[in-house]
């Protein structure tokens, strides 16, 4: 099993992260090899599709398997050996420590998050207006 583990504390409280998070009109605005992301179904729910677009216009399918808000949210890749999770914690009423996994049980990661990208998250929701 290849699997990778990341963390991050956002000074903004666990729903304000979850939301922001799990909005596909924001994910372009923090992952940058995003273009494009779209869901099948508004709200977001158990069984929710989201579809999203790199720069050459290759498309990516995961369906939502975990949706309890604020706390965890789980996406499993529809086409591939591949799943991610991510975990929200309060620290206080204004600060949240988001932790992202990502694991395949067979396959390879072919193109783990970074640190960087999770920073990239710190700073656009710390600069957002509450």
């Amino acid at each position: 099993m290849k699997e990778l583990k990341l963390t991050v504390r956002i000074d903004k409280p666990a729903g304000e992260v979850f939301e922001f998070t799990t909005n596909p009109d924001n994910t372009p605005k923090w992952i940058d090899s995003i273009v494009r992301e779209e869901t099948d179904t508004s709200p977001v729910k158990i069984g929710t599709i989201y579809r999203n677009w790199n720069a050459a216009e290759e498309m990516n399918e995961y369906v939502v398997t975990q949706y309890e808000s604020p706390k965890i949210f789980q996406l499993d890749a529809t086409h591939q050996d591949y799943k991610v999770r991510y975990t929200y914690t309060p620290i206080s009423n204004t600060e949240t420590e988001l932790e992202y996994y990502e694991w395949s049980e067979s396959g390879q990661l072919h193109s783990p998050f970074m640190q960087e990208i999770l920073d990239k998250l710190k700073e656009v929701m710390e600069e957002t207006v509450a």
